[in-house]
C-alpha cells in the first residue's frame, strides 16, 4: 500500500508512475480530492464536536442556575440537531474514506530508480547469461513427450482425475520432483535460510497483507469468502509477521519454504498449455526476506544470486534479466526473473522471480521494527522470490539432460537424492 504522505508531498511522482506501469494517472486527481474534501470534514466534524461537548456542558450550568424547562430544551434541541450533522459528517468521511482506501488497496508499488521504463516485457534489460545452451545432434524432445515415453509424467491421468493443467508424476519422476524440492531447501538452509512448513490456505486478511487481494481476486482459488489456497508459500510466511513490531536486531529474516501452490488464471496461449511450465497445481520453493529498509537492496542482490546457485550447481544454462515498469508485479519494486534455457522451445523461460516490495506489503500488513526501546516503530521492507518452481526446473531438467536413446542423465547434484544416474 502506498504512502499517503508521500501521495500528497509529491502527486507528480504518482502520476508519473501509474503512466510508466501502463495505468491511467489522472486517477491521482480524484484522490488528491477526496482527500482534500476529508480533511475538510475532518476539521468540521472536531469543531461540531467540541461545540457539542460545549452545548452539553450548558445544560448542566442551566440547571444548576435554575433554568426553565423551555429554555433547557433548547439547549437539547440544539445538541440534536449538532449530533445529526456529526452523524452525516461522520458517514461521508466514511465514504471517502472507503474510496481513498479502494484507490490505496488497488494501485501498484512505486518502481525503484534503477528499473527500466516500458511497456511490456520488450523492455525487460537482460543482466547476464550463465551457461551455453547445449547444442544436439539430434532433434530435441519437448519435456512433455520426454515424461511421456519413460512414463514418469501422466497427463492423461490427470486430466481424467483433475482436468486441463495438471500432471501426476510416477515412479522415477516423483522421485525427481522431490529430490528438486529436497536439493533446494537444503541448499537455502546451508546458506542461512530458516526453513518453514506453512499451511496452504490462508485467510482474506492475509491474501490482502501481501497484495493478492482485492485486485487478483479472480485468480485465486477461493475455498470459502475468507479463505483461499496460497498462489505461493510467500503469503503464509510474510503474514507470520503481520501485525507485528520485530526488534530490530533481528533483522533481516531469512526463510526458505516448500509449498504446493494454486492458480486459477489461464497463462499464455500455445505452447505453455502442455507440459509443466504453466498449471493449476504446482510445487515450488520460495525465499522470504524481512529487512530494514537500508538492508534491502543488498538483500535483493544475495536472493537472486541464491536462486542463480541453484540453477548453476543442476548445470542449467540460464539468464537474469531486470524487469521493466510494465513488466513487473503489482506489489514490487523491483524484480528479477531467471529464465532456464529450454531446448524445445528454443528460447529462455522464467523459472524463478525475486523482488523487492519495498514497504509496500509491510503497509499492507503492518509489519514494523523498532530500533531500540521507545523509538518510533519503522516499517520493514520485504522481499520475496521463487529458489525455485520445481515443475519447471523438472520440465529444464528433462530437455537439457536428455539423451538420443531417449533416456535423460540426472545432474550430479541431484544424485544423492535419486539413487541412480540415468532415467531410462
Amino acid at each position: 500500500m502506498l504512502d499517503v504522505k508521500r501521495i500528497r508531498q509529491d502527486p507528480q511522482e504518482l502520476r508519473q508512475m501509474l503512466t510508466n506501469r501502463n495505468m491511467d494517472p489522472g486517477m491521482v486527481d480524484n484522490f488528491l480530492a477526496n482527500d482534500e474534501q476529508r480533511r475538510g470534514l475532518m476539521a468540521e466534524v472536531e469543531e461540531k464536536k467540541a461545540l457539542r461537548n460545549q452545548t452539553s456542558k450548558q445544560i448542566g450550568t442551566a440547571k444548576k442556575n435554575g433554568a426553565s424547562e423551555q429554555e433547557t430544551a433548547a439547549i437539547m434541541e440544539e445538541m440534536r440537531k449538532l449530533g445529526d450533522t456529526i452523524t452525516a459528517i461522520d458517514g461521508d468521511i466514511a465514504d471517502l474514506d472507503a474510496a481513498m482506501n479502494d484507490f490505496l488497496m488497488s494501485t501498484p508499488n512505486y518502481p525503484h530508480a534503477s528499473v527500466p521504463v516500458g511497456r511490456d516485457e520488450s523492455a525487460n534489460v537482460e543482466q547476464r547469461r550463465v551457461g551455453t545452451p547445449r547444442v544436439f545432434p539430434w532433434e530435441p524432445k519437448p519435456h512433455w513427450d520426454i515424461g511421456t515415453d519413460l512414463k514418469i509424467l501422466d497427463f492423461d491421468a490427470a486430466a481424467k482425475i483433475s482436468g486441463a493443467r495438471f500432471t501426476v508424476y510416477r515412479g522415477l519422476g516423483a522421485r525427481l520432483e522431490r529430490a528438486i524440492i529436497s536439493f533446494f531447501l537444503d541448499t537455502h538452509i546451508d546458506a542461512g535460510f530458516e526453513e518453514i512448513l506453512p499451511p496452504y490456505m490462508v485467510t482474506r486478511a492475509a491474501m490482502t497483507g501481501t497484495g493478492q487481494l482485492p485486485k487478483f481476486e479472480e485468480d485465486a482459488y477461493k475455498v470459502d469468502p475468507n479463505t483461499f489456497l496460497i498462489p505461493t508459500a510467500e503469503v503464509p510466511v510474510t503474514n507470520l509477521y503481520r501485525d507485528m513490531i520485530l526488534d530490530g536486531t533481528q533483522l533481516p529474516i531469512r526463510h526458505c519454504a516448500f509449498s504446493a501452490c494454486f492458480r486459477s488464471e489461464a497463462g499464455s496461449a500455445g505452447r505453455d498449455t502442455r507440459g509443466l511450465i504453466r498449471q493449476h497445481q504446482f510445487n515450488k520453493v520460495e525465499m522470504v526476506k524481512i529487512t530494514k529498509p537500508e538492508q534491502s537492496y543488498e538483500e535483493l542482490e544475495s536472493m537472486t544470486a541464491e536462486a542463480e546457485k541453484v540453477l548453476a550447481l543442476l548445470g542449467l544454462p540460464y539468464r537474469v534479466i531486470c524487469l521493466s515498469t510494465g513488466d513487473m508485479g503489482f506489489s514490487a519494486a523491483k524484480t528479477y526473473d531467471l529464465e532456464v534455457w529450454m531446448p524445445s522451445y528454443g528460447r529462455y523461460v522464467e523459472i524463478s522471480s525475486c523482488s523487492n516490495c519495498e514497504d509496500f506489503q509491510a503497509r499492507r500488513a503492518s509489519i514494523r521494527y523498532r530500533e531500540a526501546l521507545g523509538e518510533k516503530p519503522r516499517f520493514c521492507h520485504t522481499l520475496n522470490g521463487s529458489g525455485v518452481a520445481v515443475g519447471r526446473t523438472v520440465a529444464a531438467v528433462l530437455e537439457n539432460c536428455q539423451n538420443e536413446d531417449g533416456s535423460v542423465t540426472v545432474p550430479e547434484a541431484l544424485r544423492p537424492y535419486m539413487r541412480v544416474d540415468v532415467i531410462r
